[in-house]
């Protein structure tokens, strides 16, 4: 298990779901709306038409992932949506939703004076408020498209996966001048950033991603 940093500060970049975190953030959000509010199940019959779609077509994250937000919680008032995710979030501890071993490596991280940045394709319905609750100094993520304080659900970003997640390590770049970077991932779709940083460990990964980034010169380590 790799748990050292650099010993000059950098700009220190993690990836949040099965990083930072054990599972997934997203489908538990959604369930956990779905069940404090029963009455949004009946907008659940577009969930398995948005899977089939993404099966037969070109497999886009994104689209699936916004036809999903928006058949559980589209037209919903932005204020019990902030409730329940003012609540999801500060429920995650209690639940030991983080792995130790990656708390340990961003404190270690913010020992040394680096800059923290969470960097994740799930939802900003949330994620900030993930970012706040460890301490990190800048989020960025996928943004979602309100209408006034309905929410839409909508992507009003580019997912940030794969290449989107390149790009905003390079913005970081120009962001942080002169800065290392330092970027923790997952899986595979991590690494077209990850091999854009000056440093990268990939983390939890499949057997497929880990003999990918040994190809790319990424090391490897196991978070438990």
């Amino acid at each position: 298990m790799i748990k050292s940093v650099p010993a000059t500060p950098c700009v220190a970049v993690f990836d949040l779901d099965g990083t930072l975190t054990w599972h997934d953030t997203l489908l538990p959000y959604l369930r956990g709306y779905v069940a404090r509010h029963p009455e949004r199940v009946l907008r659940t019959w577009r969930l398995p038409l948005a899977v089939a779609a993404f099966l037969a077509g070109r497999r886009d994250h994104g689209l699936l992932k916004s036809r999903v937000i928006r058949a559980v919680l589209g037209g919903e008032p932005r204020a019990r949506v902030e409730a329940w995710a003012e609540r999801f979030v500060g429920e995650l501890k209690p639940r030991r939703a983080f792995r130790p071993a990656a708390l340990e490596v961003l404190e270690a991280h913010r020992r040394n004076g680096d800059r923290l940045v969470l960097l994740s394709a799930s939802p900003d319905l949330y994620v900030p408020r993930i970012g706040r609750l460890l301490g990190f100094e800048r989020t960025i993520c996928t943004e979602v498209l309100w209408k006034g304080d309905a929410l839409d659900g909508r992507l009003e970003t580019p997912n940030r996966r794969g290449e989107e997640k390149a790009r905003c390590l390079e913005m970081l770049r120009i962001d942080y001048p002169g800065a290392a970077m330092t970027a923790y991932g997952n899986s595979g779709s991590d690494l077209p950033h990850m091999v854009r940083a000056d440093r990268a460990v990939l983390v939890n990964a499949g057997a497929a991603a880990r003999r990918r980034a040994a190809a790319l010169g990424i090391a490897v380590a196991d978070w438990t």
